[in-house]
């Protein structure tokens, strides 16, 4: 386990005197608020997302992360980043420990070493607040906290055991709350995961959708029920498909690794718009190859469709878009009042005394329309309010507990390709102009104008960007970026027509 240190002497003894429980979770939020903006929504979504505060004693931050990997990868590049943000936020943090959560504590901080006991002094107002949510059953895309033996179909015993890899038993297509935006995705899913014909459906089959939307729900029912109908099934994320591979060139089990995973009947692949590496990518798509030459079923999901997956070869981008490609819609309002009416029901179970008035109910259904995340956010924060504070839920208490979900919530998922398009049109130039090396005045202006938007209208980090205009350095972006912002301020004609382009993406 690794600690890092402040430099602020004396922090250590304060702990988080005058901090409450939910004082430190809010602090731990706004931290995770900050590195998304700061970092990016790939960097956050690939590393950070996953991290979650446990408790803050004697000035340590003890947070948690579900796999080794993860736990390595955030000491190796951002240990120091996350304490100097959390250090902005709670000054009395001078030291962060870094742990992996056991497989039995899925959706949960810590183990617990016994059932809680009510009242208990020994419990602080954080460990309760976690504690109540530790009931939530989860239609989100939030990776489970067994992900490390997720993957245990690629360790390096010779046994080879591919039917033993876990999966989430909350995640189930009985558990997956079907509404108009989702159906097409969730027939598709349980077409593939039932399939007893020979050869494969759809293959492959490709989810893509935003955060929150299911992606990762239906990933695991898929698998839940094929290994009920006796296939041999594999579940990795893009991060433990790399970390398997590179870990076998390291042990010399490369070869052995393709064909433990090439043996399978079914391979389930999350995130995939994180695989990096030229030899990865080229191990990846021989894989995917193999297993569809063979007529073994392929099922991957990312957040973007296959033809915008610009880090990949194209022939592995023209492989999965070859399949069935599924997009999974936003939420509209009646599937997030079903999910919402779900995880009251499930929390109901363990706390028969909750109770949320429909009123209640319809608000934070119509106010929350980002994501399933935010719901299951929202109602963690009524229950822990219920439960800490004794006291009913109401409306007000609504409003104040869901405020910084509303505030925050998602604006519309603007495509880079989209303005890329969009501007080429209005510049009365082409999209491959603006991708391409041609350095006149006709085609340097629209390409900045599309650099600068990309930067302002969506997640995506300047590197990023910079690959998705035809591999160029993020400095190129930056300078594109400081550019039109200048200019803006000074040509009210350009601002004009910046502004109309926004609005024109935004509607």
């Amino acid at each position: 386990m690794m600690h890092v240190d402040g430099s602020v002497s004396g922090n250590a003894e304060t702990g988080m005197s005058g901090v409450s429980g939910p004082d430190t979770v809010a602090a731990w939020a706004r931290v995770k608020r900050r590195l998304r903006a700061e970092l990016g929504e790939d960097v956050f979504a690939s590393w950070f997302a996953r991290l979650e505060l446990v408790e803050v004693v004697d000035g340590t931050a003890r947070l948690t992360v579900p796999t080794r990997f993860l736990k390595s990868w955030i000491e190796s590049h951002y240990l120091d980043r996350v304490l100097t943000t959390f250090r902005s936020e709670v000054e009395s943090v001078s030291r962060l420990d870094v742990s992996v959560r056991g497989p039995s504590a899925a959706g949960t901080a810590r183990p617990a070493s016994g059932p809680a006991k009510t009242g208990s002094s020994a419990a602080s107002p954080l460990a309760r607040l976690q504690a109540v949510g530790n009931v939530m059953s989860s239609q989100t895309e939030s990776h489970v906290a067994s992900q490390g033996e997720i993957s245990t179909g690629l360790r390096s015993e010779a046994s080879g055991d591919l039917n033993g890899a876990p999966l989430d038993n909350r995640l189930t297509f009985a558990s997956f709350v079907v509404g108009r935006s989702n159906a097409l995705a969730h027939a598709a899913a349980e077409r593939v995961a039932r399939h007893d014909g020979e050869g494969a459906l759809y293959n492959p089959l490709y989810f893509h959708a935003g955060v929150g939307l299911g992606k990762t729900h239906l990933l695991h029912g898929i698998g839940h029920a094929a290994r009920e109908a006796g296939r041999r099934v594999i579940y990795l994320t893009a991060d433990r498909f790399m970390y398997g591979f590179v870990n076998a060139l390291k042990t010399q089990n490369a070869l052995a690794f393709k064909e433990r995973l090439r043996a399978i009947d079914l391979l389930i692949l999350d995130d995939v718009q994180f695989i990096q590496g030229k030899s990865i990518q080229a191990e990846f798509g021989h894989t995917i190859n193999a297993l569809i030459d063979a007529g073994r079923q392929v099922v991957v999901a990312s957040d973007r469709p296959p033809t915008e997956l610009e880090a990949l070869e194209e022939r592995v981008r023209s492989r999965l878009a070859g399949g069935l490609v599924v997009e999974i819609g936003s939420l509209d309002e009646q599937l997030r009042a079903s999910i919402l009416s779900a995880r009251l029901a499930a929390v109901q179970v363990s706390h028969p005394n909750f109770e949320v008035s429909p009123t209640v109910a319809t608000y934070v259904a119509r106010a929350i329309t980002a994501n399933g995340r935010d719901l299951e956010g929202a109602v963690n924060r009524l229950l822990a309010h219920a439960t800490l504070t004794g006291t009913a839920v109401t409306m007000e208490t609504a409003e104040t507990a869901i405020r910084d979900l509303v505030k925050n919530r998602e604006p519309k998922r603007i495509k880079i390709e989209d303005i890329q398009k969009l501007v080429a049109s209005r510049y009365n130039v082409s999209r491959s102009d603006i991708l391409s090396e041609r350095r006149t005045a006709a085609v340097v202006k629209p390409r900045q104008i599309a650099m600068y938007l990309s930067k302002v209208l969506t997640l995506r980090s300047l590197p990023e960007i910079g690959r998705r205009f035809g591999g160029r350095d993020h400095t190129t972006v930056l300078h594109a970026v400081r550019k039109i912002d200048k200019l803006i301020g000074e040509d009210n004609v350009l601002n004009d027509e910046v502004e109309l382009l926004k609005r024109m993406l935004q509607d």
